[in-house]
């Protein structure tokens, strides 16, 4: 299998979509726990437009998005207490379902994780993978 990973940080929605296209995501899986946005293009609904008209699915995950806690500790660059925090929200029964839904849709059509931070290291869409999709081909996109 392979997964793409994309985070939005000092992007614009187009650039996204560009680098998205470039790529050729047909779908953007939205990993945030809560998806608004202060940054203009990428609330949920607004995004979810763009998506359709540069056709390119959009879904939302929100049980595998980040607690408020995991946020703060990204926040914070606490990479350890993000992968506690993160594993714990793993292991929620929506979560789980959540995860197996993107790993069957990831494993029949190009798909990327979205979030807010730029860099995957600092971020949970790596520890989603690592969790979710071991053994997976990672591609970070930077939009």
């Amino acid at each position: 299998m392979r997964i793409f990973t994309i985070g939005y940080e000092g992007a614009t929605q187009a650039d996204l979509i560009d680098r998205l296209r470039e790529a050729g995501i047909t779908l953007l899986a939205d990993v945030r726990a809560v998806p608004l946005s202060r940054r203009p293009g990428f609330s949920k609904n607004i995004l979810a437009a763009g998506l359709r008209d540069a056709g390119i699915d959009y879904r939302g995950f929100k049980a595998l998005g980040t607690p408020p806690d995991g946020r703060a500790a990204a926040r914070r660059h606490d990479m350890t207490a993000l992968r506690d925090i993160y594993a714990g929200q793993l292991q929620l029964p929506e979560a789980m379902a959540q995860a197996a839904q993107l790993c069957d849709i990831a494993s029949e059509r190009p798909t990327a994780l979205l979030c807010f931070e730029r860099a995957p290291d600092c971020c949970h869409r790596s520890l989603l993978v690592e969790a979710a999709m071991p053994g997976a081909e990672v591609i970070h996109l930077f939009p």
